[in-house]
């Protein structure tokens, strides 16, 4: 068990961010839409490039462990930010589902927040 702990940390890291690197990178791709979309929740669909860049830089960030903690923290507060925002309507079965991964995956960021980006990261490899 104790050889498969370095491990969890940046499989979990890829795990946690590779959801906001993969939706970041969709958001380029189809930016109409979500700007469209953005907008009909009263966002400003000119703030896009900054969700684009807060996902995939973010994202990979986390993954690579670079500035983790300050990464996960913002993370976690886009991610609860996110699920007030745009998945609000808990009558409905498939938002309530998204505000809870939303909120999940803010949990998840805390937890690195809190523990630190564990082996195989910039972060630790930088300290020494």
């Amino acid at each position: 068990m104790s050889q498969l702990q370095p491990l969890a940390m940046p499989v979990g890291r890829v795990l946690i961010a590779l959801i906001f690197v993969m939706f970041g990178m969709s958001k380029i791709f189809d930016y109409g839409m979500f700007a469209g979309y953005m907008n009909a929740f009263g966002v400003p669909g000119a703030l896009l490039p900054l969700v684009i860049i807060a996902e995939v830089i973010g994202g990979i960030a986390i993954i690579v462990g670079w500035q983790t903690r300050r990464m996960a923290l913002a993370l976690a507060g886009f991610s609860v930010l996110s699920a007030l925002l745009f998945h609000s309507d808990l009558a409905n079965q498939a938002e309530m589902t998204n505000f809870m991964k939303n909120v999940a995956i803010a949990g998840g960021f805390l937890f690195l927040f809190a523990n630190g980006p564990g082996a195989y990261s910039l972060d630790n490899r930088k300290a020494g």
